[in-house]
């Protein structure tokens, strides 16, 4: 149906920055909100941002707020995060969401990209 893939994770120091980009793709299908959650071990799964479709309608968790900037192209169905100022609680697997449907919730995900952040 709908396939995203992530790219942009890996390893880097505190106070770096990282660019996380996922594209949509498999079907017809419109994007409506796109956005990145993350899963650190021991804890629950959070939404780190989001974005609407209009691009005028952004979130991001109170944590993430002021580093991260989440953006997208919707010629490409790819939603990008950028995170500056990594800490190491960042550290994560983050996961790219898409909702395809006004009235539904995220139904498609990523994989999940290892974000790991040292000290």
């Amino acid at each position: 149906q709908v396939q995203l893939v992530e790219s942009g994770g890996g390893l880097v120091q505190a106070g770096g920055s990282l660019r996380l980009s996922c594209a949509a793709s498999g079907r017809t299908f419109t994007a409506y909100d796109m956005g990145w959650a993350r899963q650190a071990p021991g804890k629950e799964r959070e939404f780190v941002a989001s974005i609407s479709r209009s691009r005028t309608g952004t979130y991001y968790t109170d944590s993430v707020k002021g580093r991260f900037t989440i953006s997208r192209d919707n010629s490409k169905n790819t939603v990008y995060l950028q995170m500056n100022n990594l800490k190491a609680e960042d550290t994560a697997v983050y996961f790219c969401a898409v909702t395809t449907s006004p009235t539904r919730g995220y139904d498609y995900w990523g994989q999940g990209t290892q974000v790991t952040v040292s000290s």
